[in-house]
Formats: C-alpha cells, sequence, structure tokens
C-alpha cells in the first residue's frame, strides 16, 4: 500500500486588509488564524490554493 503524501501548512500572517479572495482560499485549506496549521493530502489543487497565498503561509513538513 503506498502512503499519500502530505503538507504541513502555517498561517503566519492574519487575511486582514486582504482580498476576500485570499481570505476564503485561507479557510479553504483550513486556516482559521495566524499560527494554525493543518496537514493536507499532495494534490495539484492544494498546491495551487498554497500558491496563491504563498505570502501570509509556510510550508513546514512534506512527507
Amino acid at each position: 500500500m503506498t502512503q499519500k503524501k502530505t503538507l504541513t501548512v502555517v498561517q503566519v500572517k492574519s487575511a486582514n486588509r486582504r482580498p476576500k479572495d485570499q481570505g476564503a482560499t485561507l479557510r479553504g485549506l483550513g486556516l482559521t488564524g495566524p499560527h494554525s496549521r493543518k496537514t493536507l493530502e499532495d494534490t495539484p489543487s492544494v498546491r495551487g490554493m498554497i500558491s496563491k497565498v504563498h505570502h501570509l503561509v509556510r510550508v513546514e513538513g512534506e512527507n
């Protein structure tokens, strides 16, 4: 059985005073505020969402 690759994403900045679509992207990733973290499956859609808000998040673990 193959193990799915995952990413741990940490929000490092607030979505306040940002365009609404960036806040929606953070919510779509499951991030609710600064210092919140979420482990997500490594898929092209998740990578695209991360690239859209790359200035607000940090990717910690890639397994």
